[in-house]
Formats: structure tokens, C-alpha cells, sequence
């Protein structure tokens, strides 16, 4: 007699947004990627709760306002809000230039600037390899050089990284951006290992499945469940979920941690 294949776990509703705690006070942070409705502005909400100093940074201007003035109503304080295209070197520099300006230092970095995209790699142009390998682990590269240039220079610093499950997993279609998280995971371990003498921390979070407003619009509904149904609470995670994440390693509460990815959904390898 044959029994019949167990049912993925109903989607419970996730906890309530836990309080703050003052875990960044006076810490002067920067997200990149941080408009529109994703892990960035979430992250940058988060820490701004925590007592942060935020500054922000999105490629897109408009998006970009609007994200600071929604920290604005929140905060009471108005960010410093400075357009970046972390393919640009160029730009980058000037980004962190304008953050050590404002504010005389630059405690904590958190690079969730990243593209993404579907191919099977036997369909897929240079243009879209190089699309998104240069944004997801070069723009990566790039924030993390300015800012160890300036946290080495002051003795300390923490930069979070925003990696995926998939530079473990396996996934059709994802080659380029499989390749391009697996490098972040690597520049990661290897770049913590060059920071430590200089009192400097840097790890990655590797989400799995956030949904926002945005992801739900680029993809479809049935890919969306089964994702979620292979998550360990049958849900997907909120933004904010990640954010608590990067929040702790950005935290002192996370002082002896460097060189880590932290899996923020159970499918880590």
C-alpha cells in the first residue's frame, strides 16, 4: 500500500517586526541598491530604526528620492541620497567620497547592489553574462575596495555583502548569476582575511526567496509558490527578514565574526 507524498507546510504569516534596539546607534551606514521595495530599502529602513546615520544609493534617481523621503517621515532626519551605477568607477568613488565629506567617517557598508536574470546558458549572450556579472560581484568588488580604502585608513568598519543561496545551489537558468554570487561569497572569505589586522569585518548574507512588489511582477505566480514551497516554513521571507540579518552582522553583537555567509533560509550546502 502505497502512502501518498507528504504536503509542503502551509504558508504561515511571519512573526511581527521585532523592536529596536539601538544596535547601530551613531553608526554612519551606507546601502547601496536601497530604493524601491526590495532587501535594499528594507536593510536601510532597519538600520535607520537601529539608530543608524543612513546614506543611500540606487542607480535609479527617481526611485532613489522617493526611498529618502520615505527614511525621512520615518526618522525625522532627511539621508544623504547620492546617485550611484556601481559599474562605474567613477561613480563609486565619488559615492563614498560624498559619504566621508558628509559625515567624516564611514562605519558600516552594506553592497546589495545586484542583477539578475533567466538563460540557459546555451542561449545566453555575451551581453546578458557580462550584464549581470558586472553588476552583481564587479559592482560588489568595487564598493568593497572604496570602502576598505577608507575603513583601513580609520581602523575600523564592517561591510555586509548581499549574496544568494544559488552560489551553493544548483539552478537552472542561472548560471550567470550562480557564477556572479559565488564570487561575492568568495571575495567575501578572501577580502575578511586581508581586513581583520585593520580591525575591519566583512561577511555576506545568502537569502533565498524575498518576495516584494518587484520580484512579483517579473515572475510568474507558479514559480513563486514552488520556490516557497520548498522553503522550511513554506514561505517565502519578508525584506525585513533579511534585513534583521544584515543588521546583526553590521551590529557589535556580531564582533567576532568575519569571513562568513550566513544562510538566511535553511539551504545552505
Amino acid at each position: 500500500m502505497s502512502s501518498s507524498p507528504p504536503k509542503p507546510p502551509a504558508q504561515p504569516k511571519p512573526p511581527p517586526q521585532p523592536k529596536a534596539h539601538g544596535l547601530l546607534d551613531g553608526k554612519v551606514t551606507l546601502v547601496t541598491a536601497a530604493a524601491g521595495a526590495g532587501i535594499g530599502y528594507a536593510t536601510a529602513r532597519r538600520c535607520a530604526e537601529e539608530g543608524a546615520t543612513i546614506v543611500v544609493s540606487d542607480r535609479h534617481e527617481r526611485r532613489l528620492s522617493a526611498a529618502a523621503d520615505a527614511l525621512t517621515e520615518l526618522t525625522g532626519v532627511k539621508p544623504l541620497a547620492v546617485p550611484c551605477d556601481v559599474t562605474s568607477e567613477a561613480q563609486v568613488l565619488a559615492l563614498f567620497d560624498a559619504v566621508v565629506e558628509a559625515h567624516g567617517r564611514l562605519d558600516v557598508v552594506v553592497n546589495n547592489a545586484g542583477l539578475g536574470g533567466t538563460a540557459p546558458l546555451a542561449e545566453m549572450t555575451d551581453e546578458q553574462w557580462h550584464a549581470v556579472i558586472d553588476v552583481t560581484l564587479h559592482g560588489t568588488m568595487r564598493c568593497t575596495r572604496a570602502a576598505l580604502r577608507q575603513m583601513i585608513a580609520q581602523g575600523s568598519g564592517v561591510i555586509v555583502n548581499n549574496a544568494s543561496v544559488v552560489g551553493w545551489r544548483a539552478q537552472r537558468g542561472q548560471a550567470h548569476y550562480a557564477a556572479a554570487k559565488a564570487g561575492v561569497m568568495a571575495l567575501t572569505r578572501c577580502v575578511a582575511m586581508e581586513a581583520a589586522e585593520h580591525g575591519v569585518r566583512v561577511n555576506a548574507v545568502a537569502p533565498s526567496l524575498a518576495v516584494h512588489p518587484f520580484l512579483a511582477k517579473v515572475t510568474s505566480e507558479e514559480l513563486l509558490a514552488e520556490l516557497a514551497a520548498k522553503e522550511a516554513f513554506g514561505r517565502s521571507a519578508e525584506p525585513w527578514e533579511v534585513a534583521n540579518v544584515i543588521v546583526f552582522l553590521a551590529s557589535d553583537y556580531s564582533s567576532y565574526m568575519t569571513g562568513e555567509v550566513v544562510s538566511v533560509s535553511s539551504q545552505h550546502p
